[in-house]
């Protein structure tokens, strides 16, 4: 059974800014462009019935499309780091999205999330990696800014096993609203 995660893909423009940052960490395995995403809510292995109760839960998530800036480097593991990710500037909009996906999947029997909601763009993965080559590398990449893009769907996704993760496969897109007219443009509509 396929590893079922929600995320966001990221756009072409955002994933050519991002695939600049590669190299420079021994021994980092380095995300390939094509599988860039932000992990809105893990899921795990499932079996057929709960995939099928998560694909219609998601079907009933309504939010309106967003602008999302990938911004800023950093590590997870402290003493022993695990990974290098590109930040995402603060988005109301994106963590109503993501509060949403996990109420969502609370409600149909999955446990909660038990990491706080830290959303990122996993670069590379570690392993023996040295701190001070990790803060050598992010040194010099902190002031890091990808093109603003808009956020028009969220995704349904699968993993299989494999080393450094991927290859993902999206099983099911979830369109996000487009914005509608304002109170003011609607009132200019008028004849």
């Amino acid at each position: 059974m396929p590893r079922l995660f929600i995320a966001l893909e990221i756009p072409q423009s955002a994933a050519l800014s991002l695939s600049l940052l590669r190299g420079g960490v021994p021994g980092a395995r380095w995300i390939d462009r094509e599988n860039f995403h932000i992990t809105l809510r893990f899921i795990g292995d499932v079996d057929h019935r709960t995939a099928d109760e998560v694909v219609e839960a998601l079907d009933r998530v309504r939010r309106q499309q967003f602008i999302l800036t990938l911004a800023g480097t950093g590590f997870f593991g402290n003493k022993k780091p695990h990974s290098i990710w590109a930040g995402v500037q603060s988005s109301p909009e994106l963590g109503a999205l993501q509060a949403d996906l996990d109420r969502v999947c609370q409600r149909i029997g999955l446990p909660p999330e038990p990491r706080k909601f830290i959303p990122h763009v996993t670069l590379a993965r570690l392993k023996n990696a040295r701190v001070d080559d990790v803060v050598h590398y992010l040194g010099g990449r902190g002031d890091f800014q990808a093109p603003p893009f808009t956020v028009t769907r969220f995704v349904l996704m699968s993993s299989r096993d494999s080393v450094g993760g991927g290859p993902y496969v999206v099983e099911e897109e979830y369109p996000l609203l487009q914005p509608g007219p304002t109170r003011a443009t609607a009132l200019e509509l008028r004849p």
